[in-house]
C-alpha cells in the first residue's frame, strides 16, 4: 500500500505538470478532462483490483494430447458425454433442492423452538414483572446461534456473506480460492441454518459447488470450461430453489456475471433450476401437508397469493415511480453506509485476530435482540384483534394469516404490531406486510423501517453466512405500506395496500442490488401474478437509474472492496482512443520449443506468471528487411512504419512517460539511458536495427535467461510466437516426464485438476538438470491473438466473451511484443491508461 501511495504522488506530480503546460498554452480544461487527468479522483481508486487473483480459462488447450482425444472421438462418444451433462446438471440441481429442504426444516424448528419459548416467558413475566429474564432467554438462543455460524466461517472463511460476490467473480471468469469446494458446501448450508434461526436479518441463499475432485473418466469434465458450465447452473438452481423462480434463476445467473453463454447452457441451467425447484417442492408438499406429489409449495418464500379484484391502476402509476426514485435513494443511501463500514472492517479488524470476528458478530447479535425486545416492548401499538381484514389473501401454508400475530405486551383481543414484525421468522413478516389490511400503524412502520435499514446495514458483512435479499424485502415491504397508509388516510384513495408493500419492496431492493430482468421475474414468479410485471419492472429500472447515479450496486461494491479484478459488459466509448499495443505487457518471460531443465525450474521458481509464449529469435528479420528493401522500397517503407516491435514500444514507453507502474520496467528504461547511445533526431529504431544487422543477438542455448547486462534491444529482441503453454503443463511435464520422455496423454496431463502440484514441492533430485525437454506437443498452438493496433473495445469484447486467460499481441510479421490479462483490462487500469494518452497528446 506504500509503494502505491508513493507511486499516486508521482503521477499527481507529473500529471499537474503536465496540466500546468497546457494551461499556459490556453486550453481550458473541462470537469470529464480533469476527472481523466486525475486532478479530480474519485474515492473509489483506493482501492485497486489485487494481482493475486488468477482467471479462469475457459478457452480450450489444442495441444497434441488433446488432438489426440479429438481423433478418437465419434458421434456415439460426443452423444454419451452430453448425456452425462445432463445427468450431472440433475444432479447439481436436485442437491441443491435437497439442501434447502434441509436448511428449511431446521430453520423451522430452531425458530419455531425459540419464539415458543420465549413467547410463553414473555405471556408469563408481563405481569410478574420479569422480563430482563425473557430478554435474557431470546439472547442466549440467538448468540448460541450466531456463535455456532461464525465459528464455521472461521474453518471455511469464504462462506462468509451472501455468497453472490464470490459467485458473481467465479462467472465472470475469477479464481475464487476455496468458493466451490466440498468444505465450502458444508459451513455454508450449515452457517445459513444458525445465522437466519439466530439473528433474523439474514437471507435463504445457497451457491453452486462443484466437489474438489469429480472422478469420472472423461476428458471434458476435467476444465474450467466445465467447471464454470455447472457453477452456472447450481447459482441458478440456488436462486430457483429461494423463492421457487426456476425462469427467474436462470436469468440470474445470466445477468449476474456469466461472460460466456450459449443455447446449450441456457437449456442446461433452466432444467438445473427446474430439478432444484421441484425437488424441493415435492418434498416440502408432502412433508407439511401430506400430499405427496402436489406441489403446493413451489419455494423457501413466497409472497402468497393476491386475490383482490383491482391490485393496481393506471394512476398508481405515477406513484409507483416516485416510489422507485425513493427507493432508488434509500438503496444508495444503504450501500454508501455499508461501504464505510466495510472498509473499517478491512482496516481495524479482519487484520486482528480471528476471534475478534467472532466477538464482533456476537455484538451484532446482541444489540440486534435487544433493540428489537426493547422496541417491541416500548414502541409497539395495542390493536384490536377484530381490526385484520384477512379475506383478501391467504397463507402458502396451513396457518392462517392471524396465528401469526403476536400479543406480546399486551391486554387480551389486542396484539402488539411491532412485535408482530419483529418476533416472526421473515417470510412470516412479509405475508403480514403483503396480506394483512389496517395492521400496522404509520408510526410502527416508520420506526420498524428505520431499525431494520440500519440493523441490515450493519450484519451485512460481519463473518456469518448472512445475506441482503429478504431483509431488502422485509425493508422495503414496510417502507411500502407507510406509503400506502399515507395515500389512504391523507389523500383518502381507494387502493390495495399489498400491492403498495410489493412495489415497495422491490423498490428497495432493486435500490440496494440493482438487478432489473432477473428481479423482475423473480418477484413475479413468486407472487404468481403476471399483472404485476409491468409495474415491477418500471420500478426497479428507475429504482436502478437512481441509484447509479450516486455508486454501485452492494454486490459489485463488495466485489470492489476484495480487489476481484471484475470486467464489465463493455467498456466506456473514450477507451478506443488506446490500443493492444498501450495497455499490453511487453516485458515477457519466455520458453523455447527446447529447453533444459534447469532453465524450465529456474523460469518456474522465479516467477508467479501461469502462461509462457513458446518462442524462437527472429534473427533473420533484418536480412529479410534488407531483401524487400532492395526489390520494393515503397514496401519496406510501409513496413518500418507500420510494424511495431517490443523494443519499440518499450523505447517509447520509457522516453514518453517514464512512470510505468512497474518498478521493473523502470530499471530497463534506467539501464538502456545508460547503455545505449540516445538516437540521432528523426532516427527511425527499425533503421538502427538494420545497420547493426551485421552485429548478431547474443546466442542463446536452451539453459541461458535474460541477463540484467543486455542492453534494451538484447533484452526485447524479436521473438516468432509459436504458442502458449501454462504453468500447470510444466509442472506435470517435469513431475511425470523421465529421462526418455514418453509422450503424455491427456488424462495424464489433467490428472491433477484443479490443484496441480507446485515447483516448489518438486525433488530437483529426480531430475536431470541438462536434459532438454520438447514442449511444443504440450502447447497450445492456435491461441487467440490480437494485432497491436486493435481497439481497446475489439480486444475487451474477445477477451470477455471467449473467457480468455492469456491474450498474445502479435505484430505483422509473427513477433510477439506483448500478452493482455485481466489485470490489462481493468477499469482502474483503462483509466490510468487513457490518462497517460491525454497527457502524452
Amino acid at each position: 500500500m506504500t509503494q502505491q501511495r508513493r507511486w499516486r504522488v508521482v503521477e499527481t506530480v507529473f500529471v499537474a505538470t503536465a496540466a500546468a503546460e497546457k494551461e499556459r498554452h490556453g486550453h481550458q480544461k473541462n470537469w470529464y478532462e480533469r476527472t481523466i487527468l486525475g486532478e479530480i479522483r474519485d474515492e473509489e481508486d483506493e482501492i485497486l483490483p489485487r494481482k493475486d487473483y488468477e482467471s479462469l480459462d475457459y478457452d480450450r488447450c489444442i495441444s497434441e494430447p488433446y488432438v489426440e482425444v479429438l481423433e478418437g472421438m465419434d458421434n456415439k462418444k460426443a452423444k454419451k458425454y452430453e448425456a452425462v451433462r445432463w445427468m450431472m446438471v440433475f444432479a447439481i440441481g436436485v442437491t441443491v433442492g435437497l439442501v434447502g429442504l434441509f436448511v428449511d426444516f431446521f430453520v423451522r424448528l430452531f425458530t419455531k423452538l425459540k419464539f415458543t419459548l420465549v413467547g410463553h416467558s414473555v405471556e408469563r413475566c408481563t405481569d410478574s414483572g420479569c422480563l430482563p429474564l425473557s430478554l435474557l432467554e431470546l439472547l442466549a438462543f440467538n448468540m448460541t446461534f450466531v456463535f455456532i455460524a461464525s465459528v464455521l466461517v472461521l474453518i471455511e472463511p469464504v462462506a462468509a456473506g451472501s455468497g453472490i460476490p464470490e459467485i458473481k467473480s467465479y462467472l465472470n471468469g475469477v479464481k475464487i480460492p476455496g468458493i466451490v469446494r466440498l468444505r465450502t458446501f458444508v459451513c455454508k448450508a450449515a452457517g445459513v441454518l444458525f445465522s437466519v434461526a439466530g439473528d433474523g436479518v439474514s437471507l435463504y441463499q445457497f451457491q453452486s459447488i462443484t466437489f474438489r475432485r469429480i472422478k469420472f473418466d472423461f476428458p471434458y469434465f476435467r476444465s474450467d470450461r466445465d467447471k464454470r458450465d455447472f457453477v452456472s447452473a447450481g447459482a441458478a438452481a440456488g436462486v430457483a430453489a429461494a423463492f421457487g423462480a426456476p425462469i427467474g434463476g436462470t436469468l440470474f445467473s445470466l445477468e449476474e456475471g456469466s461472460s460466456f453463454w450459449n443455447q446449450a447452457l441456457t437449456w442446461k441451467v433452466l432444467f438445473c433450476s427446474m430439478s432444484a425447484t421441484f425437488t424441493l417442492n415435492f418434498f416440502r408438499s408432502g412433508i407439511n401437508f401430506n400430499k405427496w406429489g402436489s406441489f403446493q409449495l413451489p419455494g423457501l418464500l413466497n409472497f402468497g397469493e393476491f386475490k383482490n379484484c383491482h391490485l393496481w391502476t393506471a394512476v398508481d402509476l405515477a406513484f409507483f415511480v416516485l416510489m422507485g426514485v425513493v427507493g432508488g435513494l434509500l438503496g444508495a443511501l444503504f450501500n454508501c453506509m455499508n461501504k464505510n463500514l466495510a472498509k473499517y472492517r478491512i482496516r481495524h479488524i479482519h487484520p486482528k485476530a480471528k476471534f475478534i470476528r467472532v466477538l464482533e458478530s456476537l455484538l451484532v447479535a446482541m444489540v440486534t435482540t435487544v433493540v428489537t425486545f426493547a422496541a417491541s416492548m416500548l414502541l409497539g401499538e395495542c390493536r384490536d384483534l377484530s381490526s385484520p381484514a384477512t379475506h383478501n389473501a391467504t397463507l402458502s401454508s396451513s396457518e392462517d394469516i392471524n396465528s401469526t400475530i403476536r400479543q406480546y405486551f399486551c391486554t387480551n383481543k389486542t396484539y402488539n404490531d411491532m412485535a408482530t414484525l419483529f418476533f416472526n421468522p421473515q417470510e412470516a413478516a412479509i405475508h403480514q406486510l403483503f396480506h394483512q389490511d389496517g395492521t400496522f400503524s404509520p408510526v410502527t412502520l416508520s420506526v420498524f423501517f428505520l431499525l431494520y435499514f440500519l440493523l441490515a446495514c450493519w450484519t451485512y458483512g460481519v463473518s456469518v453466512p448472512s445475506g441482503l435479499f429478504v431483509p431488502s424485502l422485509l425493508c422495503g415491504a414496510a417502507f411500502g405500506r407507510l406509503v400506502a397508509n399515507i395515500l389512504k388516510v391523507k389523500l383518502g384513495m381507494d387502493i390495495y395496500s399489498g400491492t403498495y408493500a410489493l412495489i415497495g419492496a422491490a423498490a428497495f431492493l432493486g435500490g440496494v442490488v440493482r438487478m432489473t430482468i432477473s428481479l423482475t421475474v423473480i418477484l413475479i414468479e413468486s407472487t404468481n401474478e403476471i399483472t404485476y410485471g409491468l409495474p415491477i419492472m418500471i420500478t426497479l429500472m428507475v429504482a436502478k437509474w437512481t441509484g447509479d447515479f450516486f455508486n454501485k450496486g452492494i454486490y459489485d461494491i463488495h466485489v470492489q472492496l476484495r480487489g476481484v479484478p471484475l470486467l464489465e459488459w463493455e467498456t466506456e466509448v473514450e477507451m478506443d482512443k488506446l490500443t493492444a499495443s498501450d495497455i499490453m505487457e511487453p516485458n515477457l518471460t519466455y520458453v523455447y520449443p527446447h529447453t533444459r531443465v534447469q532453465s524450465l525450474v529456474s523460469i518456474l521458481r522465479t516467477t508467479v506468471y501461469h502462461a509462457f509464449p513458446v518462442v524462437t529469435e527472429n534473427r533473420q528479420n533484418e536480412r529479410d528487411f534488407m531483401k524487400g528493401n532492395i526489390l520494393v522500397s515503397n514496401n519496406i517503407r510501409f513496413k518500418k512504419s507500420s510494424i511495431l516491435s517490443r523494443v519499440g514500444e518499450q523505447r517509447r514507453r520509457c522516453q514518453s512517460m517514464k512512470s510505468y507502474p512497474s518498478s521493473e520496467l523502470r530499471n530497463v528504461c534506467d539501464e538502456h539511458n545508460a547503455a545505449v547511445e540516445p538516437a540521432e533526431e528523426g532516427e527511425d529504431l527499425l533503421q538502427q536495427m538494420l545497420e547493426r544487422r551485421h552485429a548478431p543477438y547474443p546466442n542463446l542455448y536452451p539453459d541461458q535467461s535474460p541477463s540484467e547486462e543486455w542492453t534494451m534491444e538484447e533484452r526485447f529482441r524479436p521473438l516468432t510466437f509459436h504458442g502458449l503453454i501454462l504453468r500447470s503443463q510444466l509442472v506435470n511435464l517435469l513431475i511425470r516426464g523421465s529421462a526418455t520422455q514418453p509422450r503424455l496423454s491427456y488424462a495424464e496431463m489433467t490428472e491433477d485438476y484443479p490443484r496441480y502440484p507446485d515447483i516448489h514441492d518438486l525433488d530437483l533430485a529426480l531430475l536431470n538438470p541438462r536434459m532438454i525437454v520438447d514442449v511444443t506437443p504440450y502447447m497450445n498452438p492456435c491461441p487467440y491473438t490480437v494485432s497491436p493496433n486493435t481497439r481497446i473495445s475489439q480486444v475487451f469484447n474477445l477477451f470477455r466473451t471467449m473467457g480468455l486467460r492469456h491474450l498474445p499481441v502479435v505484430n505483422a510479421v509473427g513477433e510477439i511484443v506483448g500478452i493482455i490479462t485481466r489485470h490489462n483490462l481493468t477499469h482502474e487500469f483503462l483509466m490510468a491508461k487513457l490518462r497517460q494518452h491525454y497527457i502524452t497528446i
